[in-house]
């Protein structure tokens, strides 16, 4: 079985899963959109300090959607030992990796396309004129964090305090991530908006590096 068909089934096994459940996507909304508004109220944002503050503050709740969305990724295919029967299947490590993947960056997607204009309205920020280059960098910043996030549970799928350990192991690596996400929203954001070619190309090459990682190691990352 090719490297995209068999993707394409672990996608289509996790969106089944989760049309049917309906956890990961609601109860990551509901938290993430929670922080949000508290933090709206905590600081009672001007104009000023919503351009300063905002970027940083939306991808502080996207870190937070993300470490709730990946850690049940590779958990719950250990329930039924599913784990297990994915290892023996007749098809490349890294198509489960590449499928689960993908599922998690959609998923962590959707969320950040309801929580936007919810964040827009929030923080009083003008979105209609940048929203092309906005959701290019959301896009690349979700990919991202969706690579390491995934990566980083197959690994601590293993562990006996995998709850503890995938945060520890995440967030250090995605701390540059962020930080070039961010900057590049807030050059958005200026009172001259544009965006800033070096977090760009920051951003690309992040993804490209942690994705061609994830090929080469993919099959050492279901061993026990």
């Amino acid at each position: 079985m090719s490297l995209g068909r068999a993707a394409s089934l672990i996608l289509a096994k996790e969106l089944r899963i989760e049309l049917r459940s309906r956890e990961l996507v609601s109860t990551t909304l509901v938290f993430v959109l929670l922080v949000l508004v508290l933090f709206s109220f905590t600081f009672d944002p001007t104009t000023a300090e919503s351009h300063r503050f905002g970027p940083g503050l939306l991808w502080l709740g996207i870190l937070f959607a993300g470490s709730l969305m990946l850690q049940p990724s590779f958990v719950r295919e250990k329930v039924n030992d599913t784990l297990s029967a994915l290892r023996m299947a007749p098809i490349d490590p890294f198509a489960v990796l590449l499928g689960k993947l993908a599922a998690n960056a959609l998923f962590l997607f959707l969320v950040e396309l309801i929580l936007l204009p919810i964040f827009v309205a929030l923080y009083n920020l003008p979105i209609l004129p940048i929203l092309a280059r906005l959701l290019l960098v959301l896009s690349l910043g979700t990919i991202g964090l969706a690579t390491t996030g995934t990566v980083f549970s197959a690994i601590a799928a293993h562990a006996r305090l995998r709850e503890l350990l995938l945060p520890l192991l995440l967030f250090p690596v995605v701390a540059p991530l962020l930080i070039a996400s961010t900057e590049a929203t807030v050059s958005l954001f200026s009172p001259q908006p544009q965006l800033d070619p070096v977090w760009l190309v920051f951003l690309v090459a992040f993804d490209a590096v942690f994705l061609t990682a994830a090929w080469v190691f993919g099959e050492y990352l279901f061993e026990e």
